[in-house]
């Protein structure tokens, strides 16, 4: 066991009680999508169930190997690469509109040659806008109230990649914006500032969504949320039933019957079904995991020593767990259906990979941490910045 322990110590650097949520969140997911997946199966592989496990199972790794290789980076360097990840961004997303793969009447997706795997822009554009504002907000904390410097190119920035992704996916941009707003709030933009914000990215998110590809669903889901006359929608009364007579310890693994009717009961409807098949007691214990990764995440920004490590670490906790959130209040009626994965459970393909990475560069935060306050020779406590330097 010694030597076990002494090489996970040298390899699995950062949070260790955040590599175990990752890691059961995985275990968990391999089940649940392998149930999830026995009727997407039958009818496109003939009855090889083993044929998803073995894929999903193949890019959790993947997404693993990733996140183990973005945490071992100084995420310091992350601030560099930031815009130019912004940059290849916006011509993949607008590619990816005009000429991308057309799924539920929406062009998200860009088809890679020679591996045939479908990949999202958007993942790319998340995960870059947050860490380039993360970028921006630290390097001008002296300068945050000057709407010139700092808040200009923040408004450009946010509304270009929002305005863009709201055109085929309105979820997507609307979470990414109030990441964002979130992460301007932790980096001490003024109120006043904000909501300007707000004012802009309403008008640029309404024209993008009314000259898109959505904005027709989007009425739609929103009328069949608000008004209690029209019936619910088929996914959502499936929903009810999965969660219902799953009970509160559930029918057992891999018993589920919803999963049969459930459009992508493996991505966007997969927390019905791990409370159709675990019961209450599995979708507590979900819920409890995404709060713990929370509270893990929020705990790196507690102990950053410097601004952009604690606003990057915050940012990208904030826009996993909110995704969460929302998909598991979709899931039992508590929002109009959105389309949104459940992240870290939901099957997908480069999603599973990005996802790793954001992990990862949290992971990079805690890691790089650790290794400061004993280069320091003070006691933990006393070695850190105060809170009102620490963003200086």
């Amino acid at each position: 066991m010694e030597p076990v322990k002494l090489w996970l110590q040298r390899n699995l650097k950062g949070d260790p009680i955040l590599w175990g949520i990752v890691l059961l969140f995985s275990f968990i997911s391999i089940a649940v999508v392998y149930s999830a997946t026995g009727t997407l199966a039958y009818k496109k592989m003939g009855g090889n169930t083993e044929y998803f496990l073995v894929k999903h199972t193949g890019l959790i790794f993947v997404g693993l190997a990733f996140m183990w290789l973005a945490h071992r980076i100084d995420y310091r360097y992350y601030s560099r690469l930031s815009l130019y990840a912004l940059l290849l961004s916006v011509p993949l997303l607008l590619f990816t509109y005009f000429m991308g793969s057309n799924i539920n009447e929406a062009s998200r997706w860009l088809t890679i040659p020679v591996i045939n795997q479908t990949f999202q822009p958007s993942d790319l554009a998340k995960l870059a806008l947050i860490s380039h504002l993360a970028s921006m907000l630290s390097r001008r904390q002296q300068h945050v109230q000057d709407f010139k410097t700092t808040l200009l190119p923040v408004m450009l920035w946010v509304g270009l990649i929002c305005g863009i992704i709201i055109m085929s996916n309105a979820s997507t941009a609307l979470l990414l914006f109030a990441t964002c707003l979130l992460l301007m709030f932790i980096g001490r933009v003024p109120l006043k500032q904000m909501a300007v914000m707000v004012l802009i990215g309403a008008v640029v998110g309404g024209i993008g969504l009314s000259s898109g590809q959505r904005y027709k669903t989007v009425l739609t889901r929103i009328e069949s949320f608000t008004d209690k006359t029209k019936p619910v929608p088929f996914q959502l009364e499936h929903s009810y039933i999965a969660i219902a007579t799953g009970g509160i310890s559930g029918k057992g693994p891999g018993k589920s019957t919803e999963r049969n009717i459930l459009p992508h009961p493996y991505s966007d409807f997969i927390y019905a079904v791990i409370i159709e098949e675990y019961g209450l007691i599995g979708g507590v214990v979900v819920l409890f995991l995404y709060l713990a990764f929370l509270y893990r995440g929020l705990n790196t920004v507690i102990h950053s020593y410097g601004a952009f490590g604690g606003l990057l670490s915050a940012g990208l906790t904030f826009s996993l767990v909110l995704q969460a959130m929302v998909n598991m209040g979709v899931a039992v009626g508590l929002g109009p259906i959105t389309g949104l994965p459940l992240p870290l459970l939901s099957m997908g393909g480069t999603s599973l990979i990005f996802t790793g990475i954001s992990i990862g560069i949290i992971l990079s935060v805690s890691r790089g941490e650790r290794e400061i306050r004993p280069m320091t020779g003070e006691p933990e406590d006393t070695a850190r910045i105060p809170k009102k330097t620490a963003y200086a």
